[in-house]
Parts: C-alpha cells; structure tokens; sequence
C-alpha cells in the first residue's frame, strides 16, 4: 500500500503548466519534487510550495542519469511520476548526446528517466506514470529506422508531433510491461495553454505571441487542470495506456498510436539509445 502522503515527481515544472500544476499539487499530504532546466526559475517555485527541487538539461541524458538518482536518492517510492517537461524545437540542431532536439528532449529523455525510476514506481504500491502529450500527435510519423530525421524531410510540426506520438507509445508500452508491478500509466493533451512553449522553435514562438493567438490558446490553468487531475485520481487502472484530450479519454490519436510493431520497437530502440539494454 502507498503511505498517506503521497509523492508526486513532476518535470517542467519551473512556468507554464508545470509550475501551474506544482502549486495545486503542493501542500501537507503529498512529498512533491520538482524539476526544472533553469535554477533561477525553479527556486521561487520550490520556495511557493515547499518541494525538494533538481535541475537537469534534458538535452543532455548524462543529467538525466543523475536526475534519476539524485530522486532515488532523496525518495523511498514515487506515487505519481509527472513526464511534462518538453516543448518544441528546431530540427536543425543537434542535443549533446546528437540526437534530433524534439526526440530527445519530449521523448528520451523521460523514457530514460522513468526506466531509472521503475524501482521507486513499484515500491510504494500501485503508482501512476503521466506522460504529457499533444493533439500535435495528429502530425507525427514515426520511422523506426529513421528516429533522428536524418533521411526524411524535418520540419518542427512534423518533429515536434512525432515526439508526443512517442510519448502515447511510450504509454502504451509501460501499460503492458509494468502491470505486474501495479504501475499504470497515461498520457493527456492539456490543450493549447498561452505559455512560453515554443520559446526554442522560432516560428512557433511568433505564433504562441501574435494577438490572433489570443483567440484560440486557454490559461495555463485552464492547461494544467486536466494534469492535475489525473495526478489526484492516481493509479486508478481504468486509465492505463489511455490518452486523454483534456479531460475526456480516447482523444484524437494518429493511426500509428496503437500500432503493437511500434509500441515494441519503440521501446527497444530506446533502450538501446538510452544505454538501457
């Protein structure tokens, strides 16, 4: 069984729905860590709710190795593991570990991560991984042989919504390996929050700023809302492998999101990639 005060792990949390998330989460009955890519931006969120925060660059999967036991270090079990760090990026660059950015930082990167993580997962019971997605999944293709676009046309729609049809893959893959171990898993769009996403992909930060964005993007609150309340429902198994569109399960997925070649050879590429197998 999991102890009365629940620990929740959530990333991205320095602005945005992160940060929106961290303070609705925060307070006497759960253990809350948070992580963030800026100090100077985590530090008043973590002094607002009392979390233990850590910093990591997600370009960079030797900090998420640290991350990981830097948290197992300073966690017995984790009840709730939030994957919501991410964002869009352009293409064209390559991370430290050279790895397409939108690949690497949306999905890799917590796939590393939460892999790192399993032993702290199932040791306090049922736990839930929540895995933040998007309708940008609609977008994506994923090539198994092609997973850093070195071949095919990258352009950051397409890249950026491989990424988060990734992490539905990713969601699905944990909801099949990990339920022995009561560890369920799902993924959810939070809708178009009005925050800095975008702040690395130049044409999608013009779009997040210009006054016609205004009339179609919802509050950062509005945005973590549906985060925030599949971390409270918790481990609850009527939601794993599901993905969510804001509140409402089933949501408009690409057609490859339940593909079973994909879920399998996602994972083991990953693993690989990650240093995991």
């Amino acid at each position: 069984m999991a102890s009365e005060r629940r620990t929740i792990v959530l990333t991205g949390a320095s602005d945005g729905i992160g940060a929106v998330a961290a303070r609705a989460l925060a307070g006497p009955s759960t253990n809350l860590v948070i992580v963030g890519r800026s100090p100077r931006k985590l530090a008043p969120i973590a002094a607002e709710t009392g979390a233990t925060p850590f910093t990591a660059d997600f370009a960079n999967l030797s900090e998420v190795r640290e991350l990981a036991t830097q948290i197992a270090g300073t966690v017995n079990s984790i009840d709730v593991l939030m994957n919501n760090a991410g964002g869009t990026f352009s293409p064209s660059m390559r991370t430290a570990d050279g790895h397409e950015p939108n690949f690497q930082i949306n999905h890799l990167a917590p796939f590393l991560l939460t892999n790192l993580l399993r032993a702290r997962l199932a040791a306090g019971g049922p736990s839930l991984v929540l895995n933040t997605s998007s309708v940008g999944n609609l977008a994506g293709s994923v090539d198994l042989d092609d997973l850093d676009f070195e071949r095919r046309r990258a352009f950051g729609g397409r890249t950026y919504g491989t990424a988060k049809l990734m992490n539905i893959l990713f969601t699905r893959g944990i909801a099949q390996r990990w339920t022995d171990d009561k560890i369920y898993s799902a993924a959810v769009h939070p809708g178009p929050a009005a925050t800095s996403f975008g702040r690395d992909s130049r044409l999608v930060g013009l779009a997040y700023r210009s006054p016609l964005a205004k009339l179609v993007t919802i509050t950062p609150e509005q945005g973590a809302a549906p985060l925030i309340a599949l971390a409270e429902r918790g481990a609850d198994p009527s939601v794993n492998g599901v993905y969510f569109s804001r509140h409402k399960p089933n949501g408009l997925e690409n057609r490859q999101a339940h593909d079973q070649r994909l879920i399998d050879g996602l994972w083991e590429k990953s693993a690989e990639l990650t240093g995991l197998t």
